[in-house]
């Protein structure tokens, strides 16, 4: 799960600069809630930009702030992020749009949507008071002219609400080691080479990364297990397929002839079951930020679960 904060929740609506930095307040205490857990609040770029009264911008509304909290706010929404923006999964082709006819692409809000509708789960935090306080955003993601999908995004405005949320979610990886100890425990249905988490460990933790790691593992595991009693793949396996293996955004894809050509070697892993032969793992999971994949075996078939050889940086940079 990941939380973004909702930047459109900051629309100039506050009447005193004091105002702004008592829903400042509430903001950084659930930022430290979801941190305790493990996880962070993204935040947009332009958040530092925004406008908080009829007539303060931000770098003038936070100086009614007390010097450390100042510190603090500002070396989150200007240097630090995690920001958004850096692993964002829907592009400003995606018209996102909320029941009003609001047009929400490119923000937190239609991130948000664009994520839970591919399975992603995302949550909303938002300023309080602003035109953003239901506990649910309705969104309509417009993909043609009678192809509409209503998507429901959780919204929240205090720390109790988020507070609830994280008490509900089971205990999560915070390390590339505990990643891959509970990806063995969890995923009974591949096969995971010894070492196949080891290229991971030179590595800083990048808590967004194994999320994203752990979905796609996910994935995989479903698929391994995706056939019925006479050996046919399951609606939800073809389902699977369909969304994730195909078109431009596809999380999984066979690598390019010319990187089977270059990096051949980079590509040959230990097989699983005959010592001293190799096996050619040329499909991979990604993850764009940093740039992380997950190789396995191919094709996916009922009587072999999927071999899990390497997850770890991309091996075929040029």
């Amino acid at each position: 799960m990941t939380f973004l904060l909702n930047e459109e929740s900051l629309h100039g609506q506050f009447e005193t600069s004091v105002d702004f930095v008592k829903a400042v307040e509430t903001i950084m205490l659930i930022r430290e809630c979801i941190r305790r857990s493990s996880r962070e609040l993204s935040c947009h770029r332009s958040l530092a930009n925004a406008k908080v009264t009829d007539t303060q911008y931000m770098a003038e509304a936070i100086q009614a702030m007390s010097r450390e909290k100042r510190l603090a706010w500002t070396q989150w929404v200007s240097r630090a992020g995690p920001f958004w923006l850096d692993d964002r999964e829907h592009t400003g082709d995606d018209w996102m749009e909320t029941t009003e006819e609001t047009i929400v692409t490119n923000t937190a809000i239609g991130e948000s949507a664009f994520c839970i509708a591919n399975e992603l789960e995302r949550h909303l935090v938002s300023l309080t008071p602003s035109k953003w306080m239901e506990d649910q955003i309705a969104v309509t993601w417009v993909k043609g002219d009678e192809d509409r999908q209503l998507i429901v995004v959780p919204n929240h405005i205090s720390r109790a609400s988020v507070a609830d949320v994280l008490a509900t979610l089971p205990a999560l990886f915070n390390s590339w080691e505990s990643l891959g100890r509970i990806a063995r425990d969890t995923f009974s249905h591949l096969m995971f080479a010894d070492d196949a988490f080891e290229k991971l460990r030179p590595h800083p933790y990048h808590q967004g990364a194994a999320e994203r790691l752990y979905i796609r593992l996910n994935v995989l595991d479903q698929l391994s297990n995706g056939f019925d009693q006479d050996g046919n793949r399951t609606s939800e396996a073809d389902r699977l397929l369909a969304m994730h293996f195909t078109g431009e955004k596809a999380w999984f894809t066979d690598s390019s002839d010319s990187e089977k050509s270059g990096f051949a070697s980079q590509l040959s892993f230990r097989h699983p079951s005959e010592p001293g032969k190799k096996i050619t793992c040329t499909w991979h999971g990604k993850v764009k930020t940093p740039q992380l994949r997950i190789h396995f075996s191919w094709p996916i078939t009922a009587d072999i679960s999927v071999y899990i050889p390497y997850v770890g940086p991309k091996l075929t940079k040029k």
